[in-house]
């Protein structure tokens, strides 16, 4: 059978706690959660030997405690994540030109034309697992391998920790029907909900449907997903992708419901975003600001901004006007800031007549380069002086594609396995490239 694309999706196992274990010999073997030891803060990742318990990421770390109580917190160190990160990415790009990379440990990679190299997909993943392995001195890949990254990226996803699951693209369909339409991408809780009133629980019945009467109960979503469910996905590895957002947000060290604690927060976060804005060279024109009400309710409200910026004042006085927006029955527990509609600088956009942004800039380019020289502390404002520090991880994220991959867990009572004999040793077949 030929394989008409070969797209390899890439995900390291619980990245941030592996790294852990790896640079601490006395974790390894023991439940880790990665996150603040605080009732506040919130698990990034959670090693597999913390998961039998329940435990897993974005879990609010006093519920993960309860959970697993013999777990060791572990504090995140993000630099050192990124410097990983950025050996296992020159991993990918050894075995392609063309590399997708959708966060810090995971990426897509276009490996069309590779047969010569690789006798088998199976050979293929094998020796690129055993690449990450080798460079970052022990880590592991679960690595899916199929004709499109939707099916490439479930794959990945099936056998994890350290799994290879290659999928036929002849066979995609087969391997998605018994699989919970949550794999879907776009399925978040509420579409599952929506699906299963509609009858719609597993991936194969929508497959199957006839068409008009999944437009009639679920409109052009349900083409969509009919299409995923079918194996079809026609986009493209794309190796420079555009940001659509940038941002930064914090789980705080008290619920805080004063306007004045609430606009602070916004103001550093700002600064934060222009100044990561400026080093990537990007504009932006909108701004969002999120809050997370003491019972875990998630709000947000954004704004189209006259003029795109990388000027952390600007997006901070646009955010402003937002807050009047929110509801004020609840104190809040999170305050985020996002900036999107991401441009560059030489995009076409609409000139300013009276454009007083290059002088803004050049003041925080000049706090940027004292920070970089002497320290996040070297600068800051008067009324943060004597301020009381955050609880928690600065989430600082810069989104990228946004309906690209999902990130699920892992589905243990699936009821499919792929036949050893079918999914890894076979040969590709014609030559694809």
């Amino acid at each position: 059978m030929a394989w008409p694309r070969i797209v390899v999706h890439a995900d390291m196992d619980a990245f941030y706690a592996s790294v852990e274990q790896l640079d601490d010999p006395s974790l390894r073997g023991r439940p880790i959660l990665v996150g603040m030891d605080s009732d506040r803060s919130v698990v990034l990742t959670a090693s597999y030997e913390a998961r039998p318990f329940g435990v897993g990421s974005a879990m609010p770390m006093s519920k993960a405690r309860r959970l697993c109580p013999q777990a060791l917190i572990v504090p995140p160190n993000f630099e050192r994540y990124s410097a990983v990160s950025r050996q296992i990415m020159g991993v990918f790009a050894d075995f392609s030109p063309d590399v997708e990379a959708i966060s810090l440990d995971e990426a897509f990679l276009e490996m069309t034309g590779t047969t010569r190299r690789f006798r088998t997909p199976g050979e293929l993943g094998r020796q690129l697992k055993a690449a990450v392995k080798e460079a970052t001195g022990g880590l592991t890949a679960s690595v899916g391998i199929s004709g499109t990254k939707y099916v490439a990226k479930v794959a990945s996803d099936l056998r994890k920790p350290d799994g290879l699951t290659v999928v036929r693209p002849d066979r995609a369909r087969a391997f998605l029907a018994p699989l919970p339409v949550r794999r879907l991408w776009g399925v978040g809780p509420k579409t599952e909900e929506r699906l299963a009133a509609a009858g719609y629980t597993h991936i194969g019945p929508i497959a199957d449907e006839d068409e008009a009467t999944l437009e009639r109960s679920l409109g052009r979503l349900g083409l969509h997903l009919q299409r995923l469910a079918r194996g079809e996905d026609p986009r493209r590895v794309q190796t420079r992708r555009r940001a659509r957002s940038v941002g930064s947000e914090r789980t705080l060290a008290e619920d805080v419901s004063d306007l004045s604690a609430i606009q602070e927060h916004l103001r550093t976060s700002a600064e934060n975003i222009g100044g990561r804005l400026r080093r990537k060279s990007l504009l932006a024109g909108g701004v969002r600001v999120k809050l997370k009400t003491a019972s875990f309710q998630g709000l947000s409200r954004q704004a189209v901004l006259k003029h795109p910026t990388d000027v952390g004042a600007d997006l901070y006085q646009a955010a402003l006007p937002l807050l009047a927006q929110f509801p004020t029955d609840e104190p809040f527990r999170l305050v985020g800031l996002a900036a999107y509609d991401i441009v560059r600088p030489d995009d076409p956009v609409q000139l300013r007549l009276f454009d007083g942004r290059p002088r803004k800039a050049a003041l925080e380019r000049a706090v940027d380069a004292a920070r970089q020289a002497f320290g996040d502390g070297a600068v800051v404002r008067a009324e943060r002086l004597g301020a009381a520090a955050w609880s928690g991880p600065n989430l600082d994220f810069v989104e990228e594609a946004a309906d690209e991959a999902g990130h699920w867990e892992r589905d243990e009572g699936a009821d499919w396995e792929p036949e050893e004999g079918d999914w890894e040793e076979e040969e590709w077949g014609e030559d694809p490239g």
